[in-house]
């Protein structure tokens, strides 16, 4: 604040840049006001628009698919995996038309989707990944960071997140030929970046866009947060595999899925999720805990199946994954500076919970 420079693309701004740009080796790193309006300017980058379909997945939250509906495309809904509950590259292979200007896998729970099974179904023909990682930052797959996969990748600073600003995101490049016109649309439209590079003597109106530029008072919240970034990693870790270990035997014997991480990946730790056998043993789980004070929560409603998705065309059985999981998925409280003591009163009252109901 004393510093006068409270605008964004300022000096806090340039330092989340450079950890961002290094933690994933992307070709740049640009802070927006949200992962929403980064998967925004994918969608402007990649110049969709009315007559183009986008496929993402119906297990996700609204953003994922109205970013591309904003542009003017036509959001498509595949299907999960049903054990990731992460886009299939089978349910995309069968949604891909001459009309599919991209796919947009999310990384549910923080748990890398197939990216090299998505990357064989699109990049044969030509149709770039947008990876939404608004809950995977510093999971990974194969060895390599998620959000690092795709042409581009969104990312979520929201207070939901592992890494937090409040309301915040970036838009990760991992294309050198698009940073220079990302840079311009997240600019209102102007080669302002360039300029401040000395690159121009003076900048104008060169192309579409709109602000999208993160305040620098937020980067600043956002830069102690990733300076923090491996305590909080192992906090959560911590606290994953302390349900994972306390739970594993109760959830055998009830039938209930515990998150599934295959043995390439290492996941965010951004959410640990119980899957019940039916909807209705999930539906009284969920009461059970809440009068116990618990804060269990279920999670997406299938897009497909909304208002607008049935605008679209969407029909019940078009992603049967999604409506499975949707109607049988529990979310544990689960949080960074969440203590020991509060996580064991959490697990005593899921033991007392029956598979069933």
């Amino acid at each position: 604040m004393r510093s006068g420079q409270v605008s964004g693309d300022g000096p806090m701004t340039a330092r989340c840049r450079g950890i961002l740009e290094a933690e994933f080796g992307c070709a740049g790193a640009l802070l927006t006001p949200s992962c929403t309006h980064a998967l925004e300017m994918a969608a402007l980058l990649l110049d969709l628009g009315p007559g183009d379909e986008a496929i993402v997945p119906s297990f996700t939250f609204v953003s994922t698919a109205n970013a591309f509906l904003q542009a003017g495309a036509k959001p498509v809904f595949a299907d999960g995996d049903p054990l990731t509950l992460n886009l299939s590259p089978e349910s995309v292979a069968g949604r891909i038309t001459p009309r599919t200007r991209c796919v947009v896998p999310v990384h549910y729970a923080g748990v890398g989707c197939d990216m090299d099974g998505l990357r064989e179904v699109a990049g044969a023909r030509g149709i770039p990944l947008v990876e939404d990682n608004a809950h995977g930052a510093l999971g990974r797959y194969r060895g390599r960071p998620l959000g690092s996969l795709g042409d581009l990748a969104a990312l979520s600073f929201h207070e939901t997140k592992n890494l937090s600003c409040g309301e915040g995101g970036a838009l990760l490049v991992n294309r050198p030929d698009l940073l220079r016109r990302a840079e311009i649309l997240r600019e209102k439209g102007t080669d302002r970046a360039a300029f401040h590079r000395g690159e121009v003597d003076r900048y104008t109106w060169v192309d579409r866009g709109s602000s999208w530029l993160l305040s620098d008072i937020l980067a600043a919240v956002l830069l102690a947060q990733l300076r923090a970034r491996e305590r909080i990693q192992a906090a959560r870790r911590a606290l994953w595999h302390r349900y994972r270990g306390a739970l594993s035997p109760w959830a055998a014997r009830e039938g209930v899925a515990l998150p599934f991480v295959p043995p390439d990946r290492e996941p965010s730790w951004h959410m640990f999720h119980l899957l019940f056998p039916t909807g209705e043993g999930r539906d009284r789980a969920l009461a059970a805990l809440r009068a116990r004070g618990v804060g269990a929560v279920f999670h997406y409603l299938p897009l497909h199946l909304s208002p607008v998705g049935r605008r679209l065309g969407g029909r019940p059985g078009d992603c049967p994954v999604a409506e499975s999981a949707a109607a049988r998925i529990l979310r544990l409280p689960f949080f960074t500076d969440m203590t020991a003591a509060e996580q064991e009163e959490v697990i005593a009252a899921v033991l007392e919970l029956r598979g069933g109901g």
